[in-house]
């Protein structure tokens, strides 16, 4: 059962919610430690060897080749590949809006500042597989990516027991261009990436969300290769008054927690009778979901109905949380939203639940979790940009600006770098 807590006399049990990543896990660092040395020794060796182990099939070559992309396209459903296609257009719509341009401007006739914006060459995308595998995770990895004007994009996720790829995955893919595609998860996939393997291309970058395994690896390898960022377990926060309805609520915390058994669905109100229908709704609506299991592990380990003392301190509340996906259904969300300073993506009003964003509006649904929305924001095109500064400055510019510049230096105890201003302003132009 999904536990009921007073907002100001139990944040310890809130904090525990709030910690459940668990992400410096000894047993975690020293397995991936290990992956990844192996991975980077053996290769595709390794990775084989891996895919074996963890995922219990018995692959004999790791990249999806052509014709199960093929067939993928004949057995995938007629409407669920159209729902794919309209979702495409909405995301790529909202993503547009975020493309940026380089830039250039003049000081003056004798200095030219500027910022180039050029794409990431080599991309990897990692798509989770195991209890759930997920397409859209594919389009909102690959379309800002795409836009962004990145020019070779490696999609690695793991294959079921038979080896096979699910097929709106492959054709999620295959609708958007991925380059190639190979059927490698874990740690031993974010290693492949990195380093390169006999058969994986070496990337630049990895994006994608993944267990706990992966968001380490991540980490471990983040400076040789950039990353998006370190997802922890998904997490949903309802903002609830006493208008709302129970049966919404109910069916939206549920709807977080059957994505894992960590992860966090919590209701935040100051109506302690809607805060019992809640209660009762989950209850009849767990009865009906195939992940039913799943999602009462969840509510019960990190769900949380928390009673504030008043609206203001709900409001408190949820930006202390800081979640990852933050639904207001309250009398007037269009002004309750304006005191949010710390979420990943608002939900406005009783017909806009989580899922919207997951899977159609257009918004990115990698968002920032386990607080991380106070620092970090959603996916974004920017992600797949580099920018680099130009600047140009004539002798005569440099000459006005000598004697700033070399005072700045002179203070930094940089004797160098006033030298280098200095020989340039005696006049030798050997």
């Amino acid at each position: 059962m999904i536990q009921l807590i007073d907002g100001k006399k139990e944040m310890d049990k809130i904090q525990k919610i709030l910690d459940r990543s668990q992400l410096d896990s000894r047993e975690v660092l020293d397995t991936v430690d290990r992956i990844l040395g192996d991975v980077r020794e053996k290769g595709d060796e390794a990775l084989l060897a891996y895919t074996r182990e963890f995922d219990g099939n018995q692959l004999e070559a790791i990249r999806v080749s052509r014709d199960e992309i093929r067939q993928a396209r004949q057995n995938i459903d007629e409407d669920l590949k159209k729902a794919l296609k309209n979702a495409i257009k909405n995301i790529t719509k909202f993503h547009k809006k975020q493309i940026k341009k380089s830039f250039t401007f003049k000081e003056g006739s004798q200095i030219i500042l500027g910022q180039l914006v050029s794409p990431v060459e080599r991309v990897g995308i990692y798509v989770p597989g195991g209890t759930a595998s997920y397409p859209s995770t594919v389009l909102m990895n690959v379309i800002p990516a795409k836009l962004a004007g990145v020019k070779e994009i490696t999609m690695v996720t793991p294959a079921d027991r038979e080896g096979k790829v699910k097929d709106s995955v492959l054709v999620a893919a295959d609708l958007l261009g991925v380059d190639r595609i190979f059927k490698i998860g874990g740690a031993q996939a974010v290693g492949a990436l990195a380093y390169g393997t006999q058969s994986v291309p070496k990337v630049d970058k990895i994006v994608g969300p993944g267990n706990i395994y992966v968001a380490m690896a991540k980490r471990k390898v983040s400076g040789i290769v950039g990353i998006d960022m370190i997802a922890g377990p998904s997490e949903v926060v309802i903002l609830a008054d006493e208008k709302a309805n129970p049966r919404f609520i109910a069916a939206d915390l549920i709807a977080q927690a059957e994505h894992d058994t960590r992860a966090a669905s919590i209701v935040i109100t100051d109506c302690e009778i809607l805060a019992r229908n809640v209660q009762k709704e989950i209850t009849l609506q767990l009865k009906t979901l195939d992940r039913s299991e799943i999602a009462q592990k969840a509510l019960t380990d990190y769900g949380a109905i928390i009673i504030s003392s008043c609206k203001k301190e709900t409001f408190r509340i949820a930006n202390e949380l800081a979640p990852e996906h933050l639904e207001i259904l309250t009398k007037n969300p269009f002004d309750d939203y304006k005191k949010i300073k710390n979420a990943g993506a608002i939900f406005l009003g009783e017909f806009t639940p989580e899922p919207v964003g997951d899977y159609y509006a257009g918004p990115n649904h990698t968002l920032p979790t386990s607080r991380t929305a106070r620092f970090s924001s959603a996916l974004c095109v920017d992600d797949f940009y580099k920018k680099t500064s130009l600047l140009y400055y004539s002798r005569e510019a440099l000459e006005a600006a000598s004697s700033d510049i070399i005072r700045l230096a002179n203070d930094e105890s940089l004797t160098g770098h006033a030298n280098a201003i200095r020989v340039r302003m005696e006049g030798n132009d050997a």
